[in-house]
Order: C-alpha cells, then structure tokens, then sequence
C-alpha cells in the first residue's frame, strides 16, 4: 500500500526574522512611548511629529549600525577560531582525534565503529576542520553577505515601526485625540506583531501578543505619566 511522503517543513529565514524581531519591536515601542510622553508635555502635533521623526531617524541608524557590527563580529569570530582549528588539526592530531571520539561517544558510538571516522579525517583536513568547527564549538559558517543585510532589515523595521504610532499626529491637529488614535493604532499593531513574532519563533501566538502588547503599553504610559508630572 503505498504510503504519503513524509515532507518536513522548517522554517530557514531565522535570521532575517530575528532582525525584524528586533527592529520592529524596538520601532513601535519607543516611539509610541515617546509620542505618548511629548504629549502629555505638549500641546502641539507639530512638536510630537518633529521629535519623532528625529528618532526614528536616529534608532534606526543606530540600531542598523548595532545589527551590522554583531554580524561583522559574529563572521570575524569564526574565522579566527577556523584558523586555529587549521593549525590543531596539523599540530596537534592526536588531542583533536581524542576531541573527535568524545563527540562521537557522546551519541553512543564505540571506539571500533569511531576509529574509520577518524582515519577519513585525517585523509580530508577541510572536513575535519569544518566537522570540529560545528561539533565542537557549534559554529555554522556566516554569510558574508549578513552584515549589511542585517543592517538593512533591522533598520528599515525599526522606520515601519516608529511611523506606525507617529501617523496619526501626522494626520490628526488635535494632539489629545492623535494620542488616543496613536495608543489604539499601535496597541493594535503590537498585538499584530507579538502574534505573528509567537508564531515565527515557535512560542504561544497569543502569549507573545500579550506580552508585546503590555511590554510597549506600560512604556508609553510611564513616559506620558512622567511628562505629564514634570509638565
């Protein structure tokens, strides 16, 4: 009887959801908790909108530039532990075969059956290298490419995220209406993101929406409370 094929389906774009994790999150959230904060300070939308333009503006070019120094930090450091497993693997054979076998021991393999293992390493120093580079220190070989794409994606949801709380004093002369609209437009747009973040990543959809939506709220309303106090 013939039987349905077994498909497997996994999700590969983990970085690039990460990066619009981080930008997004940090994009809806303090400029909401700004916007909220200038209002309960000032009276005028023009205000509101020029400051938040200006952060916006300045998150997200720091936060691309954060974004592209881990990645250029992250393929720095492997290629720098790489190197020294060239120079192990030529040097020092013997520690790293015993490094090998204890990989293997690990998934319950015996000497008899590690040892032609062993032998076809010491015929292939590229996949001995890259075999103790992912087992041993569990590094994946960086795109080169990730640095500036993670720059981009990071800063460009961090823009998407901050105009969402902006808009309507964009759109709205009544500043305490504009922040009534903004509270509900961007609370909304959290409980959006949270969910489909949980759903990404693998987490409860609503959990994650609940938490996003209660995380920027609290900041948007300490930032309002504490302008409004001072002012």
């Amino acid at each position: 009887m013939p039987q349905t094929p077994h498909i497997e389906k996994h999700f590969s774009a983990g970085a690039t959801v990460r990066d619009i994790v981080i930008g997004m999150a940090d994009g809806l959230t303090v400029p909401f908790a700004l916007a909220a904060g200038l209002s309960g300070a000032v009276a005028s939308t023009a205000i509101v909108v020029t400051a938040g333009l200006a952060e916006v503006a300045a998150g997200s070019i720091a936060m691309g530039l954060g974004g592209f120094l881990a990645a250029r930090g992250d393929a720095e450091h492997y290629d720098t532990e790489r190197e020294r497993e060239v120079r192990e693997v030529v040097e020092l054979p013997d520690r790293e075969r015993a490094e090998v076998a204890e990989v293997f021991e690990g998934y319950g393999l015996t000497t008899e059956e590690i040892e032609p293992i062993l032998r076809r390493f010491e015929a292939n120093h590229e996949a001995w290298v890259e075999f103790m580079m992912r087992f041993e220190l569990g590094l994946e070989r960086p795109d080169r490419h990730r640095a500036l794409t993670s720059a981009g994606t990071i800063a460009g949801a961090y823009v998407a995220g901050g105009l969402v709380p902006l808009l309507p004093y964009m759109l709205l002369s009544d500043a305490s209406m504009a922040l009534q609209v903004s509270v509900g437009v961007t609370l909304l747009a959290l409980l959006v993101f949270g969910y489909v973040k949980g759903r990404f990543t693998g987490t409860r959809p609503w959990r994650s929406a609940l938490q996003t939506t209660l995380i920027g709220g609290l900041a948007a309303a300490a930032a309002f409370g504490i302008a409004k106090a001072i002012g």
